[in-house]
């Protein structure tokens, strides 16, 4: 029962407990008022018509008139006049009762009306007596009166105690609610941290839950930490910070096989020639410098870029990856103007500097022949002088060649319903169906190829059109479940969650789906989730109370940041494939997962693996602490 009604209760019981007290107590003390009062009054009004009667003529025609004249004021239920001897002179009895009391109040509170007794005389004889009796209606009703008002009194008072108490208790009701909703958020593994109310009993608590939240993300934060150094260890460079050569192939072979990847870009290769001179005529920590100066470059060049990945191979070999870049040559150029500086800062000699080889690549070229090309163009870049450059073109076919021919494409695709979702099992680790994972497919022309995600997304997204395409999925996914299936993933791009009116038509098209919704899994890639944090958890806010469950993809490369989404209310990462690929030959990266689903779990997430080749990697997850997994691989259970 709640506090409000148990207040109720308490205020009812208690306000009837004392009006039925009251009421008594007043009734009664009223009641002998009255009978005092009627008593009083009836013995004054016979002494004065005995006093009337003895001055004037005894004929009886003299007192009949006497008495009727009293009678008649309505206010007597019987005058009577009887000679000493008892004798009946005279007598008036009224006989109705025209009191509107109801008889069970009159039977309750019964009021005796004394007789008034007085002697008439003539000289010095008695005559006779007169006894009068006043009417009981009046007394009854102001008695009734009495206890209407009392009632009212009480019903309004106990109304005004009751709302006195509800503020009251629904300003005390606001701490412990919020000390309820913390204990909720703990139970689902979600730490947030409450002010402290007013009252001193609450302020007790609330700083005792705050205490334990804080040694909760005390120690969330250091496991966080050394999982975060266990990831540096296993996929980067120690010395320049950028990815190793193991974890960067996994990088290239994603962007080369993934339907969600760009469906072009460019790779790039450094090589400084003479590190071995500049270790000995500057010492290592000269070749350190340089090092890391190249892999600075490098690293700032790829954050201009989604998706961009720098890598040291080995030694003073360099490779960037770029993501739906046709052209690379202002990178190349920035990074020549890098190994400029060092010549001119005396740390390379000016006769052997560097190379560079730039070359590009569609989605599903061979990543042997790739790097066999771009290190065929490399060699040939040596043999023209001390500091080159050299390109590498591949043709690009694209649907489209402008902006304005994409917008047109993207809108005709839309309006004319050429879009589709294609099937993905993601399964759990006992092989059950979580979910199909559901990217979205677009038809450049009537009965033209489908384009995968990765071919339009970015152009969509520079268009400013990714909500239209969004909405589009969610919408086709809704469907299918209404259709029978079983759960629907699609996957949601961060330009569109920080549209307010993305996200409150997004609500709109699911919140008729209320009953189906919980079937429908809706995920924003991590760099979408962590770079727009604030309309990420406005996203989650908005359509977790519909039951949506909501997730991130492509998890891994910002998982330090993991703290930052603990109250978000998410229910489950993927884990991204190039953390996953050949994970049963990779210790330091099975050290790190393992760590990351703990974590995970113990924010109570599900950890799905994305793009799982083949069946040593999916045997190894289990162990691992994954809950399910998506790829070839599981494709073929």
């Amino acid at each position: 029962m709640s506090l409000f009604r148990q207040l109720w209760i308490a205020v009812i019981a208690a306000t009837l407990i004392a009006f039925a007290g009251s009421l008594i107590v007043s009734m009664i003390t009223a009641r002998q008022y009255v009978e005092q009062q009627l008593a009083i009054k009836n013995n004054d009004n016979a002494n004065s018509l005995a006093l009337s009667m003895s001055q004037l003529p005894k004929d009886p025609i003299t007192i009949e008139l006497q008495v009727a004249a009293i009678f008649d004021s309505g206010q007597y239920a019987s005058v009577r006049v009887n000679n000493p001897q008892g004798g009946l002179i005279v007598e008036r009895v009224n006989q109705a009762d025209t009191a509107h009391v109801p008889g069970w109040f009159i039977a309750l509170f019964p009021i005796d009306s004394a007789p008034g007794v007085a002697q008439i005389s003539t000289g010095w004889a008695q005559f006779g007596t007169v006894e009068l009796v006043s009417r009981k209606q009046f007394a009854y009703q102001e008695l009734w009166r009495g206890g209407i008002r009392l009632i009212w009194w009480f019903v309004g008072g106990g109304i005004a105690v009751g709302l006195f108490g509800m503020m009251v208790l629904q300003r005390i009701k606001r701490p412990l609610d919020a000390v309820v909703e913390q204990a909720q958020a703990i139970s689902e593994r979600r730490f947030v941290v409450i002010p402290e109310p007013p009252a001193l009993e609450l302020k007790s608590v609330v700083r005792a839950m705050n205490a334990m939240v804080g040694r909760l993300k005390v120690m969330f934060a250091e496991e966080t930490a050394r999982l975060e150094k266990v990831r540096r260890e296993a996929t980067q460079d120690g010395l320049t910070g950028v990815a190793n050569r193991a974890y960067f192939m996994n990088q290239l072979d994603a962007a080369l096989k993934d339907d969600d990847a760009a469906a072009f870009g460019s790779l790039l290769f450094v090589r400084l020639t003479d590190l071995v001179g500049i270790n000995k005529r500057g010492g290592r920590e000269a070749a350190d410098d340089v090092l890391q100066k190249i892999g600075k470059a490098l690293a700032e060049i790829a954050a201009q870029i989604h998706g961009g990945a720098p890598a040291r191979l080995h030694g003073g070999d360099f490779a960037l990856l770029l993501p739906g870049i046709a052209d690379p040559g202002a990178f190349a150029e920035k990074l020549l103007t890098v190994m400029g500086d060092l010549v001119a800062a005396g740390l390379i000699d000016p006769g052997a500097v560097g190379y560079i080889a730039s070359g590009t690549y569609q989605r599903g070229d061979s990543p042997g022949h790739l790097l066999a090309h771009l290190d065929a163009t490399l060699a040939s870049a040596e043999g023209q002088g001390a500091l080159a450059w050299v390109r590498a073109e591949l043709n690009q076919e694209t649907p489209a060649n402008s902006h304005a021919e994409w917008k047109v494409l993207l809108e005709t695709a839309i309006q004319r319903q050429r879009v589709r979702l294609v099937d993905f099992p993601v399964c759990g680790k006992e092989g059950q169906l979580l979910h199909m994972e559901c990217p979205l497919r677009l038809q450049a022309t009537e009965n033209g190829e489908w384009l995968t995600a990765g071919s339009f997304m970015p152009m969509a997204s520079r268009l400013a059109m990714t909500s239209a395409l969004d909405l589009a999925a969610t919408r086709l996914a809704l469907a299918r479940i209404a259709d029978g299936a079983l759960a629907v993933a699609v996957n949601i791009s961060g330009e569109s969650i920080v549209d307010p009116l993305f996200r409150s038509r997004i609500y709109a098209l699911v919140a008729p789906h209320k009953k189906i919704a919980s079937r429908l899994w809706l995920e924003v890639s991590e760099v979408g989730a962590f770079r727009h944090l604030t309309e990420f958890r406005a996203f989650c806010d908005s359509l977790r109370p519909l039951g949506c469950r909501l997730g991130i993809e492509h998890f891994g490369r910002q998982f330090s940041d993991i703290g930052q989404i603990h109250d978000f209310g998410l229910d489950y990462i993927k884990v991204d494939g190039s953390f996953i690929r050949a994970i049963h030959e990779e210790q330091g990266n099975q050290t790190f997962l393992k760590g990351l689903c703990g974590i995970a779990h113990n924010i109570g997430l599900t950890v799905i693996a994305e793009s799982v080749e083949n069946a040593d990697e999916l045997a190894v997850l289990p162990v691992l602490g994954f809950d399910g997994a998506t790829g070839p691989a599981v494709s073929r259970m």
